[in-house]
């Protein structure tokens, strides 16, 4: 599949900023479709969702979807139900559900998220239905009148029990190999594994030879009948085809027969021999057989490990006979140079800013031949030439925390005292207004700002909700010659008057 930016923009909000909020609005559209429903509006995402301590605010759930809209994970339309006016009609109301790419996102993201969480495992109880589906095939063959849809879902249930056992087998066998991880792991954890993988393998073994018979009796069995069954399925899923011509019709059979008969060719060779080569259900006993001897390597490993201590005079010892058995003192000197490391190692510690002969001293030099150099007695007598001392302390940012989460309190509760002055559902001329601090001055402008966008012609009266959704702004022109002045301390606004009335949402307007 090639990702075109259109694609791309659908995954943005796994790793966007607030990628928790989206995924928590995302489950819950998820959830929605679970249960048939057909949209969802802001208030009952907030209500529905699963949020992990303090809820959003209903603005932030409203500027969460309108984002995921423009990625494309949803889609929108205007939400009519609830209009009671012709200014609720054109205020932004919407409904959202998921789109077509969404939707395959969150399936795919579902998906990956169980693949991580499951665990292959070797089903002996998929063995047991595989062969109880095939001997009611078999009754169903033998029947005087054929049940096509009996056998139809029987054929179902049989492929789907039968990829899930061939899947977590596979995934079982590809991840047996843990010898590497087990000699990192503590013995006890090893010994408690080794016994359980090895009765686990024991008892799936015992089974895969005991069922595979008796699934492969009832394949061979069903050879000579299975064509004529797989026909009458195929014919009965084309009914769900297209509308098309006979010859689009006759596809449709042919290519739906040819797709259950790859599937049974599958289950057959997992059980029955074809030719020289082995059935899959003998190389996954083969497979399982060796996992036994791998995990008692890797103990032996372990134990080799924990038993094989260092012997300092042992070595020298065995070394002391390398010695002794060598021809020449030629041979000696190599012994020693490996044995000892006896190699140049002036790249350590020259510095060719300083010294210009040990620039162009080749490896190979010979120590007596060497020029001199100055090592530090620290590094003879610890092993390093720096001193050790204390790491620096972590500064502890304790007062920057306290000093922002202060500013933001005070912040707030400004705000909050902005929307207190100015929504107090009382109609008020723009020249009455008693001077406005900042913050309300900053509100004020904000609310008449969207109100007057939301005017065709300057005389119309209009009234809508803010975009935060808190609000709802009542604004009525007056006459044009009318002349109002609001004051702050940054200055004087002034224009022509209106009345304004600013409410809760909510609350009735008067």
């Amino acid at each position: 599949m090639s990702v075109t930016p259109d694609t791309a923009d659908l995954f943005r909000h796994v790793s966007a900023e607030k990628s928790l909020l989206y995924r928590h609005i995302m489950d819950s559209f998820a959830a929605a479709k679970r249960q048939f429903r057909l949209h969802l509006r802001p208030d009952e995402v907030l209500e529905e969702g699963q949020w992990e301590g303090t809820p959003p605010r209903i603005d932030e759930i409203q500027m969460a979807l309108a984002q995921l809209t423009d990625w494309g994970n949803l889609e929108s339309q205007p939400d009519t139900a609830r209009v009671s006016s012709i200014n609720d009609f054109y205020r932004a109301r919407f409904l959202y559900r998921f789109s077509r790419g969404g939707e395959a996102v969150e399936s795919a993201l579902a998906e990956f998220a169980r693949t991580l969480r499951q665990r292959a495992e070797l089903q002996t109880v998929a063995l047991e239905d595989i062969a109880n589906r095939l001997h009611t095939l078999q009754l169903l063959a033998r029947a005087s009148s054929l049940d096509v849809a009996k056998v139809h879902e029987t054929l179902r249930d049989l492929v789907r029990v039968f990829e899930s056992l061939a899947e977590n087998a596979q995934a079982f066998m590809a991840g047996i190999g843990r010898s590497i991880e087990l000699q990192h792991a503590e013995p006890g954890a090893i010994l408690a594994y080794k016994n359980r993988l090895i009765d686990y393998l024991e008892r799936f073994i015992g089974d895969l030879v005991v069922r595979s018979g008796t699934i492969a009796e009832h394949i061979i069995t069903l050879s000579s009948e299975i064509d004529p069954l797989l026909w009458q399925v195929a014919q009965r899923e084309a009914r769900d085809a297209a509308p098309g011509d006979t010859f689009e019709h006759a596809n449709a059979v042919t290519r739906a027969w040819q797709a259950w008969r790859e599937r049974w060719k599958g289950l057959r060779r997992w059980f029955v021999s074809a030719g020289q080569e082995a059935p899959q259900a003998e190389l996954l006993r083969s497979k399982a057989r060796s996992a036994i001897p791998q995990l008692l390597s890797a103990i032996s490993a372990l134990n080799e490990r924990r038993s094989g201590r260092s012997d300092r005079s042992s070595d020298f010892r065995m070394l002391a006979g390398w010695f002794a058995a060598c021809a020449s003192d030629a041979e000696s000197h190599r012994l020693a140079r490996a044995a000892f490391a006896l190699n140049p190692a002036r790249h350590y510690f020259a510095d060719p800013a300083r010294d210009k002969k040990a620039e162009d001293l080749p490896a190979s030099t010979r120590w007596a031949d060497a020029p001199t150099m100055q090592i530090h007695p620290r590094l003879r007598e610890y092993g390093e030439a720096t001193p050790r001392s204390a790491l620096p302390r972590v500064k502890e940012r304790n007062e920057e925390r306290r000093l922002l989460a202060a500013q933001f309190r005070e912040e707030h509760a400004q705000i909050e005292a902005a929307r207190t002055q100015l929504a107090n559902g009382k109609m008020t001329r723009l020249s009455e207004l008693d001077i406005l601090d900042r913050h309300a001055f900053e509100l004020f402008l904000r609310l008449l700002g969207e109100a007057l966008t939301a005017q065709a012609t300057p005389d119309q009266a209009v009234e809508l909700q803010s975009s935060d959704g808190l609000l709802r702004i009542h604004l009525a022109p007056l006459d044009a010659s009318s002349y109002a002045e609001v004051r702050t301390p940054s200055g004087i606004f002034s224009g022509r008057d209106h009345v304004i009335t600013i409410t809760h949402s909510g609350e009735a307007t008067p």
